[in-house]
């Protein structure tokens, strides 16, 4: 039985909840790459895979339609795969299982994968139509947008011939996208020392959950608790009123996610206990207060565990991690001046982990300014050279610049403006769009982005507007019919 079945625009749902059938978390999307092909395959179209996983599939204008121009319909396969931390779902098998509720498609334990499924769903319902009046189509699918945009990057231009492309990977209905910003990952990496632990001491986990996390573009302005910048602001508390250890840490999964989850284990003398938890109930009425319009539900636990191997972090190599974690920038550092209520430059520390010689911070950095990108990154590695740590950037992309003329943008309006009777609100987002690349790739690429009405993404709850995606689908459409 589909979930979905009887749901409007019927075929988009169709593919829709076949899509969330597959596994495609990113790096992982051999099996909706080749369900993609295959799709295409038996719908008679020419179809070219590449080396990336990238799929593009060829179709001919409808009649009348065949000597318009070749229009590029574009969307990412892969998802940010994020779930509660009492699920037991499994992304690399496990369908993900959808609910309805009112208006909504819904995944409550784990991310829907609506960014960027919804997209794929209305270009194969398109590519498999044959009623709809449209102009030679080039579906573009492209791989691993969510964790670098590599897909994109590797994208050969040759393989494409239009120079006309629609990106379906907007998440707010009634704007479409004419900017984004550029972005890069940046890795800080701090060497382990080792020591023997002294005395008798009990160890425990000390956890932080209970936070809303989000898209670290979308959601970066809204004040949401970051669990490893809290995490690192509660072991510099406790270091100084404590003889405290520290032997692990971890937090997060993505570095364009807000961390919601980050566990330390420490070691701590049994005559502190009761200190320490007296410490950490105080810390969490703070936070609590500090954070009850935007994560008030934030917990912080305290577990005692079992460590046979005896041995800490060193001193130093303790304090440089919480030296990093609290002073590594994060969340909003610049507002655009020409669009008001943009986000111009952000950074957030996505992912904490501790591997077998050292312990990582990843950040996704985030700036329409190349520049004032340049400056975060530079602040980090400063920071880096205070406390004896190294970084180094990885996945940069370019931003989207505004074009002053476009061919889509106005037939975008107009049809807006003739199906509403009002303007479509025109914009840019912080966050990283696969047209920075593209513009870079193909010069003379003109572009637009909208899509339906999405909330959560990058977080379990993630939900999708049913009403929202009919009207974007159908809105679609009638702009396809003007493309002549």
């Amino acid at each position: 039985m589909r979930v979905l079945e009887g749901i409007m625009p019927e075929r988009v749902m169709y593919y829709f909840e076949e899509i969330t059938r597959i596994p495609r978390c990113s790096h992982k999307e051999k099996e909706i790459s080749d369900y993609l092909v295959r799709t295409g395959k038996d719908l008679g179209l020419q179809v070219i895979q590449d080396e990336a996983l990238n799929v593009i599939v060829k179709k001919e204008g409808f009649e009348g339609y065949e000597n318009s121009p070749v229009l590029v319909l574009q969307g990412h396969m892969d998802m940010v795969c994020e779930k509660t931390e009492d699920s037991s779902h499994d992304f690399s098998k496990d369908p993900i299982k959808i609910e309805i509720e009112d208006d909504y498609i819904i995944a409550k334990e784990t991310t829907l994968g609506a960014d960027n499924g919804i997209a794929l769903a209305m270009i194969l319902a398109i590519l498999e139509s044959k009623d709809i009046a449209h102009p030679p189509i080039e579906a573009l699918f492209t791989s691993d947008e969510e964790s670098g945009m590599s897909g994109a990057l590797a994208l050969d231009p040759k393989n494409i011939d239009g120079r006309i492309l629609i990106n379906l990977d907007s998440e707010e209905e009634g704007t479409a996208l004419v900017s984004c910003a550029g972005g890069e990952r940046n890795i800080v990496s701090i060497g382990l020392e080792w020591e023997d632990l002294a005395g008798d001491r009990e160890f425990f986990e000390l956890s932080l959950s209970g936070l809303q996390g989000g898209h670290s573009g979308m959601e970066i302005n809204n004040g949401r608790g970051n669990s490893n910048k809290l995490m690192g602001r509660i072991l510099d508390y406790l270091s100084k009123k404590l003889d405290l250890s520290l032997s692990y840490i971890e937090g997060g999964s993505k570095s364009n996610a807000i961390p919601r989850f980050t566990r330390v284990t420490i070691a701590i003398g049994k005559e502190d206990i009761d200190e320490l938890n007296a410490s950490l109930s105080s810390i969490e009425r703070d936070l609590q207060n500090e954070l009850v319009h935007t994560d008030g539900d934030i917990k912080i636990n305290l577990n005692p565990v079992d460590n046979t191997d005896k041995r800490v972090f060193t001193k130093e190599t303790m304090e440089k991690i919480i030296s990093a974690l609290v002073l590594i920038p994060n969340g909003v550092q610049s507002m655009s001046g020409a669009i008001e209520g943009l986000v111009e430059s952000s950074t957030n520390l996505g992912v904490v982990k501790t591997e077998q010689d050292r312990v990582t911070l990843e950040s996704s950095i985030r700036s329409s300014v190349g520049t004032l990108k340049a400056h975060i990154s530079n602040q980090i590695q400063l920071l880096c050279q205070c406390i004896g740590a190294s970084s180094e950037s990885l996945s940069a992309y370019p931003a989207w610049q505004y074009k002053d003329e476009s061919y889509i943008r106005d037939m975008l309006k107009e049809t807006y403006r003739e199906i509403y009777n009002e303007e479509i609100n025109i914009s840019a987002i912080h966050a990283g769009l696969e047209c920075g690349l593209f513009d870079e790739k193909f010069d003379d690429m003109d572009m637009i982005s909208f899509g339906p009405n999405m909330y959560g993404v990058h977080a379990p709850g993630e939900k999708l507007s049913i009403s929202s995606t009919g009207r974007i689908y159908e809105f679609l459409l009638k702009l396809l019919e003007k493309i002549r």
